[in-house]
């Protein structure tokens, strides 16, 4: 286990966890958190041992409470052309390259929520809350919670955003939020189960699938054009070869990710 003392990153074989570690704050984000994370997220992608991401928090009471409001009001600078700064932004736009898994301890809500968006599956603790409350406020979710529209009905995703009303862990897997809902001291295991499933895939499979996947949802003229792309990279790859074979070895592949 490494990390700061708010942020920890544990290692289990080919998955990587980052752990929000402020459970008395209910894991809200300061900007030295924020940047913490970005780097561990980019240092992940480009591990070539690490196939899968995972995301949790500290404790039973909150995935994440969003941004920490003492620590912007106290004049904490989050400078977005900052490199871990500019990493978090593509991990909450689901840019980051490998798949990324959030297991919801708790409740997630604001910026929180948004974290959570950014994850491609998402395994939650039966006592969590989702919600986006900031038009009980006088604003918006502004960084990322507007495209919730990508991942829900769009009478959901309005209803999230113009009533600030959270919705349970139940609900948001009915309507396509959550993957699995699952007994609180199951989140993490069981999304680690996942992580390790996923991990047993191909590197260069799981890229295309995820981006071509993502892009099929909010630009299908680029995904047509990517596709071309993704199929000369992966039908060529010695990881295609290596499948095939495997295959017909009767035996678990050996993955190069080229």
């Amino acid at each position: 286990m490494t990390g700061t003392e708010e942020l920890l990153i544990h290692r289990h074989g080919p998955v990587s966890v980052i752990e929000l570690n402020r459970p008395d704050a209910r894991n809200a984000l300061t900007t030295s958190m924020l940047r913490g994370v970005g780097v561990a997220a980019a240092a992940a992608e480009t591990d070539p041992e690490t196939r899968v991401l995972v995301l949790t928090g500290a404790g039973d009471r909150a995935f994440c409470a969003g941004m920490d409001l003492r620590s912007f009001a106290d004049g904490s600078d989050f400078d977005t052309g900052n490199e871990g700064a500019a990493a978090y932004q593509r991990l909450v736009r689901g840019e980051i390259s490998i798949p990324v898994i959030a297991a919801a301890n708790g409740t997630a809500v604001g910026g929180g929520l948004e974290l959570l968006l950014g994850a491609d599956l998402i395994v939650a603790a039966t006592t969590a809350r989702f919600g986006f409350p900031e038009a009980k406020r006088g604003l918006f979710p502004a960084a990322g919670g507007t495209f919730i529209g990508t991942r829900l009905p769009l009478g959901i995703a309005l209803e999230l955003t113009l009533t600030g009303d959270p919705i349970t862990a139940t609900r948001g897997y009915e309507v396509g939020l959550v993957n699995a809902v699952v007994a609180p001291g199951e989140v993490l295991p069981t999304a680690l189960a996942l992580a390790q499933r996923i991990a047993d895939n191909a590197p260069l499979a799981l890229a295309a699938c995820k981006q071509l996947v993502r892009l099929a949802v909010t630009d299908a003229a680029e995904a047509n054009e990517c596709l071309g792309q993704w199929q000369k990279t992966v039908f060529n790859s010695e990881d295609a070869k290596e499948g095939a074979r495997a295959f017909l070895d009767k035996r678990k592949p050996v993955w190069l990710g080229r």
